[in-house]
């Protein structure tokens, strides 16, 4: 028998959870310390897997790779079966990778803090909060492995709780109607993701009576083979009842709106956490199962998503621009970008999901280095509004900096990863929908327009009232920011090994679904068309 890597890449991260857990209160700063230094490890462990398992990944092997497959609940169908494409394979990575930044800007996000009379204002388990970011990743790669659609479902909801915690538990207030609003935003993203899984609950139900199994591989070959068929109505039902779910997370507009108040409310790790790491198992989950389970079905309903889609960028950035709050504006950013993400799994050719599944991975690490620069930021000046920066560049140089690179990443400058991403996204989506393509594009120059401005407010201009004290990046926060800035860098030049990896599957995917990219047009010496 060969070596679980995939079960191992998932159990190593669970078992940290739970040890982590299991750690005696700390009772000073140094015993605090070594608390976190054990989920670390655990995270770390967990990115050694990942890369293994991408070394020895075949990009144009078997479909499913490192697969293992085991009974579960038999009478039902049911078994634990994972296993990795191209697509998956690289988002495990892009998770893996994630999760020990998180952890280390969040280093000080869940300490005691006590207020001037020597009182208490937040003492809580500081363990604790590492040990939900670990259950977190976890639940997540799983999500990613899974190749049993219930496998999927107990795992795609089951990540709700922790985060759920995180989020109201761990968040940036703690009194008061602050207090408030973190528990409304924990409620509404929990009450909100739950709708959205009850619907997927009834889909998968309505799948198996239809096919007696749950197995991913067993379900897509009988419809590529003619020996597995749903009827038109049946199709579109089941294909709805997955979407929905999966938009909800995305978030797609109009689901969306859980978003900003997760992540206004979060810190800056986990609102990472939530639009870099949890968000991507939503679009990851409409090229695996939406397109390939119920392919007529997506191409019936892709002009439909696609308008949605091209609302959510130019909704998104618009709202970016007013926004007074920077973890808000970088939340309706997220969702201009998601919409690109979406857009380009379907317009349903080869450049745009294979741009879509280069920009999953380019939005995590671009999100991670300007929020969490910006958290960096916040927690000095200790205040999420706009108004109350201006001249930071004067005392913080190199954080000013590395928010700039952050930032003009997220506005895909050339050179950059994200750069790369959108236009083959964009080319994608022109080929097929033209007009689409041309009103997308007013997203980039949007996106242009609230990352600079924001810049601008915040780092320019003389020094205001208040900044004075903002200190440069510290040590533990430079090994944060530097590694994610030359991720984006080399991403951005030279994105080849991921798209290597991806481009496979990509191939295979739009196979499934009967779709071919466009026949290029080709213009004659003289100007005509042919």
């Amino acid at each position: 028998m060969s070596f679980p890597l995939l079960t191992v890449t998932t159990v190593v991260p669970a078992v940290g959870a739970i040890l982590t857990a299991a750690l005696p209160p700390a009772t000073n700063t140094r015993s605090r310390d070594r608390n976190k230094v054990v989920p670390l490890a655990f995270s770390l462990a967990t990115l050694v897997l990942a890369c293994v398992a991408i070394a020895r990944f075949q990009p144009h092997g078997a479909r499913f790779q490192l697969t293992e497959n085991h009974s579960w609940i038999s009478q039902f169908g049911i078994g634990y079966s994972v296993g990795v494409d191209g697509i998956a394979v690289v988002l495990i990575l892009l998770t893996t990778v994630l999760v020990p930044f998180v952890m280390l800007a969040s280093w000080h996000d869940a300490d005691p803090v006590v207020d001037d009379s020597g009182t208490f204002e937040r003492n809580r388990r500081t363990q604790g909060f590492f040990a939900l970011i670990l259950a977190v990743e976890a639940m997540v790669v799983l999500s990613f492995e899974a190749t049993d659609v219930f496998l999927f479902y107990v795992f795609f909801e089951a990540m709700l709780i922790p985060m759920y915690f995180l989020i109201g538990g761990f968040g940036d207030r703690t009194k008061g109607e602050d207090a408030k609003q973190r528990s409304y935003a924990a409620v509404k993203f929990l009450l909100y993701n739950l709708l959205g899984g009850l619907v997927m609950l009834a889909a998968v139900i309505g799948l198996y009576t239809k096919t007696h199994t749950f197995d991913l591989v067993s379900i897509t070959t009988s419809l590529q083979n003619g020996t597995l068929h749903f009827s038109p109505v049946v199709e579109n039902a089941l294909f709805l009842g997955f979407m929905f779910a999966f938009a909800v997370k995305a978030p797609l507009w109009p689901l969306h709106t859980w978003l900003p108040n997760a992540m206004g409310e979060a810190t800056a790790g986990v609102a990472v956490l939530i639009t870099a790491v949890v968000d991507k198992v939503g679009t990851y989950a409409m090229l695996r199962f939406c397109l390939q389970l119920f392919p007529q079905a997506s191409k019936t309903f892709a002009p439909a998503i696609l308008v949605l889609s091209v609302i959510g960028i130019i909704y998104g950035a618009l709202l970016a621009v007013g926004q007074k709050d920077i973890k808000r504006l970088v939340a309706y950013a997220s969702i201009s970008h998601f919409g690109f993400i979406i857009l380009g799994i379907f317009a349903l050719t080869s450049q745009g999901q294979s741009g879509a599944t280069l920009y999953m991975v380019n939005h995590g690490v671009s999100t991670a280095a300007w929020l969490l620069v910006a958290g960096f930021l916040m927690s000095r000046r200790g205040s999420r509004l706009i108004a109350d920066y201006g001249g930071v560049q004067k005392v913080a140089p190199v954080l000013a900096g590395t928010f700039l690179i952050g930032g003009l990443a997220i506005l895909s400058l050339p050179g950059l990863g994200p750069f790369v991403s959108e236009f083959l996204v964009l080319v994608g989506t022109f080929e097929r929908y033209p007009a689409l393509g041309i009103v997308a594009t007013a997203g980039i120059v949007l996106a242009a327009l609230y990352v600079l401005v924001l810049y601008q407010r915040t780092m320019t201009g003389p020094v205001k009232p208040g900044n004075e004290a903002v200190g440069d990046l510290k040590a533990r926060e430079l090994v944060v920011v530097a590694p994610l800035i030359a991720l984006l860098l080399v991403l951005g030049i030279y994105p080849k090994p991921i798209t290597d990896i991806v481009n496979p599957s990509v191939n295979q995917t739009l196979s499934q679904v009967g779709r071919t990219d466009p026949a290029p047009h080709v213009v004659n010496a003289i100007g005509g068309g042919q």
